[in-house]
């Protein structure tokens, strides 16, 4: 019986783990090497022991409503993009009111994890610590690992001839960027055009003489605010639109994506995709569509070679006098300090069981926590991990066998291995993926029951923002304001907004809500239909259960 757990890490995934190994009776013990929680969101000017930590202005990508704990709402006031500071300060209001703080050591660095002598009947794990210059050896019952993938950088130095023997000037990795004061006046080419590179683009390009940005491949780029203002999070990530997209054949959703995409403005004609694309990559991103209109941003393809002061691109153009470049190239996830029998059991998280269990292992007492790139929220996903992994642990669900977990980790991992940095070989759907781990954990909503019991909610549900308390209505861990969070999630939203209040009579929100009524038993009754009786038409992929 597992009683005693370590987590490795204080960031969201070890508090969420702290918290649910409470409330599944358990024994948590976190160790954090720092002196504080907030993992990568805890902002610091300088790398103190290698640590990760975002930039001075970064703000999410996710709206609070959607990023939040299942458990806990954001406060009303905050703004639905959060800082991270607020973000921050959140966070610390969760651990206070969950009392977790008393659960974590900082400064305490985890040095092995290794499996003890008799691990295939215990299942348990000696765990050595150091804090200051004293170490200490701990057995645990299980280990949750919560150090997240943001951990090494990834410098592919090699696939850029010169630039580490020609090059004359700066080149660094975006890790080590905290603000645009060591750039003013300079010519900077970004080298990625993931979610960090249009960031730090936009970003310098106010301070800097030019800004040259190098993408390899087409990429899309949307707004978080959608066409109405509302967080586009809130408005596209629902359970209507998930099951439209099961329903629809994927050349058409991809046609109606890529049209969503360009109403915005022609990616084509700016150089970042093409509806012919079949490889493409999708960053947020309001202002990088006028910095290129207005030149402070230039694209470029991608680096052919580095000589002493210039860079060559694939196209045959040449950037003279360019003084630093910054790689937004991602990370590789490491860990350094499971035993190698332990860590050779998974190259990446595509190795693990739904990925969070090494399927090989004799006993599943070890669990990868947040170590997956989701289309929405990882806090949200992270939480879920945690829920299900500590009821395994307290023995309330069970895991298949494990030739059973090898089959569906065979079946799901691509067969081609791409480069590590491309953070798409991990980003998997938002709903697809939180729907099936709370299938295994037994907390899953039933529209259709809610339809009979609870048609309001349902309707909030089905065709509303797929918010994390929805997680929270049935099953272990059940929330008695779950619904009240639900039906007032848009109030929190635009609570915020209301400091100047203009008289806007119209309201359309009782005819939506009889549209809504009306579309629900249809859809649910189409969606049933085809998976039962396919000879009635095509047959959809495999797809959400209502």
């Amino acid at each position: 019986m597992v009683r005693r757990v370590a987590v490795i890490g204080a960031g969201v995934g070890g508090l969420a783990s702290i918290k649910c190994c409470l409330d599944e009776g358990l024994e948590p013990t976190c160790f954090e090497r720092s002196e504080d929680i907030g993992g990568l969101w805890r902002y610091a000017d300088s790398m103190d022991g290698g640590r990760v930590s975002v930039y001075r202005s970064v703000i999410t990508n996710t709206s609070k409503e959607m990023s939040c704990f299942s458990d806990f709402p954001c406060p009303e006031d905050f703004p639905s993009f959060l800082p991270h500071s607020l973000l921050l300060e959140y966070f610390r209001m969760y651990a206070q009111h969950f009392d977790l703080l008393r659960h974590i050591h900082f400064k305490t660095t985890a040095l092995s994890v290794r499996k003890c002598p008799d691990f295939a009947t215990s299942g348990q794990w000696e765990v050595v610590t150091e804090t200051g210059s004293v170490q200490e050896s701990h057995i645990f019952d299980a280990v949750m690992v919560c150090t997240g993938h943001y951990q090494e950088p990834y410098l592919p130095l090699a696939s850029f001839p010169g630039i580490n023997t020609c090059f004359k000037g700066q080149y660094l990795h975006s890790r080590e960027y905290k603000d645009v004061e060591a750039f003013r006046g300079k010519r900077v080419l970004v080298v990625g055009i993931g979610n960090t590179g249009g960031d730090l683009s936009v970003e310098l390009s106010r301070v800097a003489a030019k800004v040259f940005l190098s993408a390899r491949s087409s990429t899309w780029v949307f707004s978080r605010v959608s066409d109405h203002g509302f967080p586009f999070d809130m408005v596209s990530t629902t359970r209507f639109n998930h099951f439209l997209d099961w329903l629809l054949p994927s050349a058409l959703t991809k046609r109606i994506r890529f049209r969503k995409f360009n109403s915005w403005f022609n990616h084509a004609n700016y150089g970042l995709a093409s509806t012919k694309s079949s490889n493409f990559k999708v960053i947020i991103n309001e202002e990088l569509p006028f910095c290129l209109l207005s030149g402070t941003i230039v694209l470029k393809p991608n680096v052919k070679e580095f000589t002493k002061s210039s860079a060559v691109f694939e196209d045959g153009t040449t950037e003279e006098n360019i003084d630093v470049v910054l790689f937004a190239t991602g990370y590789i996830f490491s860990f350094p300090f499971l035993e190698e029998s332990v860590r050779s059991l998974f190259d990446d998280n595509r190795s693990l069981y739904k990925r969070i269990f090494p399927p090989q292992l004799e006993k599943p007492t070890l669990a990868i926590i947040g170590l997956v790139q989701l289309t929405g929220s990882v806090m949200v996903g992270a939480e879920m991990q945690a829920r299900w992994v500590t009821a395994i642990f307290a023995g309330w669900n069970k895991l298949p066998p494990a030739s059973r977990m090898m089959a569906d980790v065979l079946k799901k991992k691509p067969p081609v291995k791409r480069n590590p940095s491309e953070r798409e070989n991990l980003k998997i759907s938002f709903i697809s993926y939180t729907d099936e781990i709370a299938s295994c954990a037994g907390v899953k909503p039933s529209v259709l029951r809610l339809l009979l019991t609870d048609p309001r909610l349902a309707l909030a549900v089905f065709f509303g923002p797929c918010t994390p308390y929805q997680y929270r209505l049935v099953g272990r861990g059940k929330w008695s304001g779950a619904r009240n969070a639900i039906l007032t999630q848009w109030q929190r939203t635009l609570k915020p907004l209301r400091t100047r209040v203009v008289d806007d009579s119209s309201n359309g929100s009782n005819s939506w809500r009889w549209m809504c009524l009306l579309a629900l038993p249809v859809a649910l009754t189409a969606g049933f239909l085809l998976s039962k009786y396919p000879r009635l038409g095509w047959s959809p992929r495999a797809g959400p259960q209502l």
